[in-house]
């Protein structure tokens, strides 16, 4: 493949050379003020003492200085260039702030650079040559997801079943999709303590899509099996993309079924439905409208995507940058421009709306989760944004927490880190959504591959794992790579998502008498009441206008409650009524007397 520096001569040059001057001046003035004003990444309050300003006047004279420089030194001088300056800001940063998984990060990045510095960057045209076989791993795929639905549907309704799923957030969903059959609005009253639209703290329109199947079996676990079924149809799109790079039906087998064993994607659905699960198959949607240049589809995708949750805007902005960027530095012509232009457009102004509706009317957005970038006190995410500008090596040290290094693990160890490996540097933006949602948080659930928020960052790491493949001429080296990376896979699926998921079912089975007797008990609280319970039993109870969750409910909530519902065992719950004894004589005082009870782990009172 021929290698494309970035010359004059070359096609694509106007652009390339321009974002690596603009990348070569912030990088020069950021080791600058870093030299000038060392801080220890560790202290997020220290960031306040570098200066934006002098950052910004320093960044703009240097790239005036390299412009006008250009025209007697090689761009491989600017190369090294920044290779150099990221190892003297390294070395700056290190000495204040050193960690072992720090160096570590630091010297890839590094290696990155030199390699960049050697090699340049492989301006070609990717070469794709669609390919239309079919064959029998189509049909080996579908098989697939239809297992991974099955499998992802059992552990979770039995989850339901076996009283699993607690409240938070279970319950909120099961007692807001009630409303939303009732009424059509998302109403809950256990979210929050009171009546209140779900879309005030999350703005998740997207759920109506699921409304009419819930209608047909309006019960809980019947969201667990609507979620299964979303996170199945991302083979569909994968299958496709595959297809469109020209992948043999054996490789794009092999890519579908390394989706379905992969730890993150199973995993996610541990914590029950979330909105967040949409976002693997429409992200791959978004991809291969991309592909394929058919604007219908991307326009749809990119649609769907923002209508899941708010914080989605992040990944179709991100994918947009990214369209901008390699339509401009590789000439593709004007479509990208357009809809790339359209999509960061709709993505920005879609965020900017829906931050300052919740800000203004609804629960307020969730900055607290990267309270570890906010120095300045403002709570705003400009912070995090203005941090990462002024002190990037915050990012990279945030980001190899040893906390989160198990994460890293599980998340590129079974794609091989392919979706790191490629010379065509522009595909890194889209590694921004792994590394801003996943891993620069200090919000532990972000990085565990047993919650929701992995589903976005998942579908980037296909597609440039697919793409990166794809560059790879030889279907040797492509299978060896994704029989190598599936063993990791179902290994690290076997070790760590099985043990969990079987669990359910075996309580089910174990336990099943039991259970039934508990459905029982609760089924004699009558549908049209309003109640108060502990957390494992509101979602059994959640097809009620009125209930809250006992241990977040006021004194004046849990008491107007006709009947109330507690796990004996639960002493979280009890703790601010002094104990289950103090809340049985809050109780009894105030009229409430013993309905049934059973086994020292139910009793509901009746008032």
């Amino acid at each position: 493949m021929k290698i494309l520096y970035e010359t004059s001569k070359t096609r694509g040059s106007v652009i390339a050379p321009v974002l690596r001057r603009l990348i070569l001046s912030w990088l020069t003035a950021v080791t600058i003020e870093n030299i000038l004003c060392p801080v220890a990444l560790s202290e997020t309050a220290a960031l306040g003492e570098l200066s934006t300003v002098r950052i910004v006047l320093v960044t703009a004279v240097v790239f005036g200085l390299l412009w006008l420089a250009a025209r007697f030194l090689p761009a491989s001088w600017e190369r090294w260039a920044m290779a150099v300056l990221f190892g003297l800001l390294s070395e700056v940063s290190l000495y204040r702030s050193f960690t072992w998984t720090f160096l570590i990060a630091c010297l890839l990045v590094l290696a990155v650079l030199v390699l960049y510095a050697l090699c340049g960057w492989d301006g070609s045209k990717p070469r794709i040559t669609p390919s239309k076989k079919q064959n029998v791993f189509l049909w080996l795929a579908a098989v697939g997801a239809v297992l991974f639905f099955l499998f992802v549907s059992v552990w979770t309704v039995c989850r339901v079943y076996s009283f699993g799923a607690p409240t938070y957030d279970f319950g909120i969903f099961a007692q807001m999709f009630h409303s939303m059959k009732t009424t059509l609005q998302p109403i809950t009253t256990v979210e929050r303590d009171g009546a209140l639209s779900h879309f005030a703290v999350h703005v998740s329109p997207i759920y109506y899509l699921l409304l009419p199947f819930y209608c047909l079996v309006p019960k809980p676990a019947t969201l667990q099996v609507l979620q299964a079924a979303v996170l199945a149809t991302a083979v569909i799109p994968l299958w496709k993309l595959g297809r469109r790079h020209g992948f043999s039906p054996l490789l794009r087998f092999l890519v579908c079924l390394l989706l379905l064993v992969y730890p993150a994607f199973a995993g996610g659905a541990s914590y029950d439905i979330h909105e967040n699960a949409f976002l693997t198959p429409l992200i791959l949607w978004l991809f291969y409208g991309i592909d394929c240049r058919r604007g219908l589809v991307a326009a749809l995708a990119a649609i769907l995507t923002l209508m899941a949750k708010e914080d989605a805007a992040v990944y179709v902005a991100v994918i947009a940058l990214w369209l901008l960027v390699k339509t401009l530095v590789r000439r593709e012509g004007l479509w990208g421009l357009i809809v790339g232009g359209l999509m960061l457009a709709g993505a920005l102004g879609w965020f900017v709306w829906v931050t300052g509706f919740l800000a203004n009317s609804g629960d307020g957005v969730m900055t607290y989760r990267y309270k570890n970038f906010i120095y300045d006190g403002s709570g705003s995410l400009m912070s995090v944004v203005k941090a990462v500008l002024i002190c990037p090596m915050k990012a990279v040290f945030e980001c190899v927490d040893p906390e989160k290094l198990k994460f890293i693990g599980l998340t590129l160890g079974p794609l091989l880190a392919l979706p790191l490996v490629t010379r065509r540097y522009e595909r890194y933006i889209l590694l921004i959504p792994y590394i801003l949602v996943n891993l620069m948080s200090d919000y532990q659930y972000q990085h565990d591959i047993f919650f929701q928020y992995t589903y976005g960052a998942t579908a980037c790491l296909f597609y440039l794992t697919l793409v990166n493949l794809a560059d790879i001429r030889l279907e040797k080296v492509r299978i060896i790579a994704l029989a190598v990376a599936l063993a990791v896979g179902i290994g690290c699926f076997s070790a760590l998502v099985v043990p969990k998921a079987i669990r359910y079912p075996k309580y089910c089975i174990q336990y099943g008498d039991y259970y039934d007797k508990l459905r029982s008990l609760l089924d004699l609280v009558p549908e049209d009441a309003s109640v108060a319970a502990t957390t494992y039993y509101t979602t059994h109870l959640s097809q009620r206008d009125v209930l809250y969750d006992v241990r977040y409910a006021s004194k004046e909530h849990l008491l107007s409650c006709e009947y109330i519902v507690l796990n004996v065992s639960d002493e979280k719950s009890f703790k601010a009524y002094g104990g289950f004894e103090g809340l049985i004589a809050l109780l009894e005082s105030e009229g409430y007397t013993l309905l049934a009870e059973y086994e020292g782990k139910l009793e509901i009172y009746r008032k």
